[in-house]
């Protein structure tokens, strides 16, 4: 059954001066160590971040748990490249949450559905 779907497009260029302004700072307050571990090994550092960045606000619209934090959730990959929602901290334990990523040189775009787990 679905609980919800979330939708965001976030713009790479806003992503980047964010984290020029506001450097690590910003970094660690929107992601785990672990997402920037696999980001720093990145290419497009900013194209991918900012893929997470829409990712991370599409499960927030889909979840629709205002006391759902940043860092409650992480997005990685699995082995074969497809990006994984996991909610962390114990949040949200019963649901599956399903993320799809695409980004182009401007802007990053995900979408999210969620779930109940069976």
């Amino acid at each position: 059954m679905i609980v919800g779907t979330g939708v965001d497009i976030t713009e790479v260029k806003r992503l980047k001066q964010a984290v020029e302004r506001w450097g690590d700072a910003f970094l660690t307050r929107v992601f785990t160590q672990r997402e920037l571990e696999n980001a720093r090994g990145r290419t497009s550092l900013y194209q991918h971040l900012a893929g997470r960045f829409a990712a991370k606000e599409a499960v927030f619209k889909a979840l629709g748990d205002s006391a759902l934090g940043w860092k409650d959730l992480q997005i990685l990959n699995d082995a074969e490249g497809k990006p994984c929602c996991t909610l962390l901290n114990k949040k949200a334990a019963d649901f599956m949450i399903y993320v799809s990523i695409s980004h182009v040189k401007n802007y990053a775009v995900a979408n999210a559905i969620v779930t109940k787990a069976s």
